[in-house]
């Protein structure tokens, strides 16, 4: 069995943390971070499959009521004119939806459902990550990509399911999505934040902001 693993986040040594179901879960001793272990990460066919079991329908109200945090945090600080990215969109871009039909502007990016590398090529006033980041399998690529798209004074926006040591992982319904891979306490966002020079940090519930 493996007991230590390189942090796809900070690089650093991590230790195991759990095994459970044959999964083998480490901690990183820098940035706090909790992840699987990419042996046990499923393939890209399947991974997609997974996606698209999803609730899609964007005119479903428990779909839009579970985004609305994010939607009422962009319409209260950003004009109709700011440009806007939704990056790992998924099949059903919901979040477009609803801010379209407030009459703002936001392009869609997903690596299997809208990879439009086009997109990539801008700077945005907003990008948005909802039930995205707990995807990644090298957050340390994606944190440093979605920094270098916002313009200056951008806000990225993260909904994620947070961790904390005093909750039971053994019971956690979080990581049992096959394709949930990385998790985040407090102080890994706070880590996030200093690495990638991000100005500030704001964490309400759920959602997750930083300021460029």
């Amino acid at each position: 069995m493996k007991l230590t693993a390189g942090c796809p986040l900070c690089n650093s040594n991590a230790a195991l943390y759990h095994e459970l179901n044959h999964k083998r879960y480490y901690k990183c001793k820098t940035c706090c971070s909790i992840f699987l272990d990419p042996l046990h990460y499923l393939p890209g066919d399947e991974e997609k499959a997974r996606y698209e079991q999803h609730n899609n329908d964007v005119n479903d109200p428990g779909y839009q009521k579970f985004v609305l945090p994010i939607v009422t945090e962009i319409t209260r600080r950003f004009k109709k004119l700011d440009e806007g990215l939704d990056f790992g969109a998924g099949p059903g871009p919901v979040i477009k939806k609803l801010l379209e039909d407030r009459g703002f502007s936001v392009e869609l990016y997903d690596p299997y459902f809208w990879n439009n590398a086009e997109v990539l090529k801008r700077k945005y006033d907003y990008i948005i990550c909802c039930e995205v980041i707990e995807h990644f399998q090298s957050p340390k690529k994606e944190f440093a990509l979605l920094k270098s798209l916002l313009k200056p004074g951008g806000v990225l926006y993260c909904k994620t399911e947070i961790y904390s040591e005093d909750l039971d992982f053994k019971k956690w319904y979080y990581k049992n999505d096959p394709t949930h891979v990385f998790f985040y306490q407090e102080k890994t966002l706070q880590w996030i934040q200093e690495h990638f020079h991000f100005s500030n940090l704001n964490i309400k519930g759920r959602v997750v902001i930083f300021f460029n």
